[in-house]
């Protein structure tokens, strides 16, 4: 394995290899035999383009050809940040029949994480987005590459560009420069599956992001158990709503697992209600992926609000992930848009659960599903690192077939995020039931700890949404000198419900609902919207920082 990962000991290794989870297929032979397996059938729709997957294979040849003669070549990383458009897929697979590493970024990614990125993995080119838009990603790109120093500034590759020619006087190369008329058989490689694939980037809260090594047998054992969990065929047509080259909407089963099937991808441009339920009509969408913020606003969309006319019943499932969706929210999903829910609990580490067909209402909407595979391993434990009884709350540990051993080139943070025996310490507090269903209360450190009284945030905003006035809510720690921490409610109302929405008649609700006076938020503030992550997730960190920041301005 490249140095600086972690492998597996060789005991687990052969153990995944004996029972049949780590194939030996690699990225190139996978769309080389969905290339042949389904042809003319449509992979990726974005915008007017529609690319088979003969066309997609042919594509990513002639790219392959044309980096090669740009000086990439087997193990050299790339750092990959560009929007939903089918380049995308281009560029990655392109890059995988080099034997070359994507290194996916962000679009919401900014100099201080690409330049973490470039440095960390020596990366040999930036690929771009070089559309017009309000953020100039090439100009951005130019600047890292140029800080690289003298024999080791990286390419800058711009995709889409209404004026390929333009790009030259920024410093960056079209990728349309580089499609070469024919494949060269001499510029593919055959990968080690056995090797890195890719870099994913880690959720952290804090910091710039880790980087995960996946590899090739690793990532494409889950690709191929969720596309059979999630019973993916050819018709599938899968809605790439959030950024496409995330965890969720890449593997679970993503974009990946709806090629395995030779099913297709319709990549959404945003994940807003417009777009998304506007591409689910006239695709004729199956399934579709979002996280808990993003399915919310389509509910509200379509429950009596400006989508409501849309015809949504080629929708099968949703999948919410990413986030824990609150039963209240998760009860909507089967009545408003008239699909069945499946919840996903996953992370770039490695570990994915998924609820299944056979579960009952009640475990769809109240869990967040159960592992992947029967080797999956999993702790529960206290904050003394020992065992919590059955069904008690913890944080969870994990280890498994598809669950990294470690970060890249971070032995330090390695020493804390993993055990010596190789357990994942996730961050999540969890409870499992005796069927293996996980429930989510939360992260280690969203937890508040009111004076010694613990409060789970999920547990509040699960009651606070159901309030019939509250779109969202979001529950975080504040500052306080005499309990240390207190809890602040953040709410967005419905619209046309503002003027309903205050904190005394918020709290009364509450209490009406037997929840623990402790648990009452001390605070509530009431906004138009929340701070999101590059994946639209709740910035939880974000909201923390503003009351902190409320606070102290209050003080004064």
């Amino acid at each position: 394995m490249r140095d600086g990962c972690t492998p597996w000991p060789p005991e687990f290794a052969e153990r995944y290899r004996a029972a049949g989870y780590w194939t030996g297929e690699t990225f190139g032979a996978f769309l080389r035999d969905r290339a042949r397996r389904f042809a003319d059938r449509t992979a990726v729709v974005g915008g007017d383009r529609r690319w088979t997957y003969a066309e997609l294979d042919a594509r990513a040849d002639r790219l392959a050809t044309g980096l090669h003669r740009l000086g990439i070549g087997p193990g050299d990383p790339v750092v990959v940040q560009l929007p939903n458009v089918p380049e995308v897929f281009e560029v990655v697979f392109a890059l995988f029949r080099l034997g070359a590493l994507p290194v996916y970024a962000l679009p919401a990614h900014r100099s201080a994480e690409i330049g973490h990125l470039r440095a960390t993995t020596e990366a040999r080119a930036l690929v771009v987005s070089a559309a017009r838009g309000p953020f100039d990603h090439v100009q951005m790109a130019r600047k890292v590459a140029d800080e690289a120093g003298e024999g080791r500034v990286p390419h800058v590759i711009g995709v889409g560009a209404a004026d390929p020619g333009s790009l030259a006087e920024a410093g960056a190369l079209p990728l349309e420069s580089l499609r070469a008329e024919d494949a060269d058989p001499a510029a593919l490689c055959e990968a080690d599956p056995s090797d890195v694939a890719f870099f994913q980037l880690s959720g952290g809260t804090t910091g710039l992001p880790k980087l995960i090594p996946r590899t090739h047998d690793d990532y494409l054992y889950s690709v191929r158990a969720s596309a059979g969990i999630c019973g993916l065929t050819p018709g599938t047509v899968f809605l790439g709503a959030l950024p496409i080259v995330h965890n969720f909407p890449m593997s679970s089963p993503g974009f990946l697992g709806v090629m395995h099937a030779g099913g297709s991808t319709v990549l959404a441009p945003d994940p807003s209600p417009a777009t998304c339920l506007e591409l689910i009509e006239r695709e004729r969408v199956t399934l579709a992926a979002a996280v808990p913020p993003v399915a919310m606003l389509w509910l509200d969309a379509v429950d009596g609000g400006a989508q409501a006319h849309r015809d949504l019943s080629s929708l099968q499932v949703l999948q919410v992930g990413g986030a824990k969706f609150t039963p209240e929210a998760a009860k909507r999903v089967s009545g408003t848009l008239g699909c069945r829910l499946q919840q996903v609990f996953g992370m770039a580490e490695g570990l994915v659960n998924y609820t299944r067909d056979e579960d009952d209402e009640a475990t769809v909407i109240g869990t967040q599903g159960r592992p992947i595979s029967p080797d999956d391993e999993l702790r529960v434990v206290g904050p003394d690192g020992a065992e919590v009884p059955p069904g008690e709350p913890g944080e969870l540990l994990t280890r498994g077939p598809y669950t990294i051993r470690g970060y890249y080139r971070a032995p330090e943070h390695n020493a804390g995020a993993f055990t010596p025996d190789g357990f994942y310490r996730t961050g999540d507090v969890v409870r499992v039931a005796p069927t293996g269903h996980i429930t989510v209360e939360g992260r280690v450190k969203d937890q508040i700890n009111r004076g010694g009284e613990k409060i789970a945030p999920d547990e509040v905003e699960d009651h606070i949404l159901a309030h019939p006035a509250v779109h969202d809510a979001a529950v975080v720690a504040m500052p306080d000198p005499y309990l240390g921490e207190r809890a602040c409610a953040y709410v967005i109302p419905r619209r046309g419900a503002e003027d309903e929405l205050n904190r005394p008649a918020l709290l009364r609700f509450l209490r009406g609902r037997g929840l623990a006076a402790y648990k009452i938020p001390d605070r509530v503030e009431v906004v138009p919207e929340f701070p999101a992550t590059g994946v639209g997730k709740v910035s939880k960190r974000d909201l923390r920082a503003a009351i902190a920041d409320a606070i102290a301005a209050d003080r004064h």
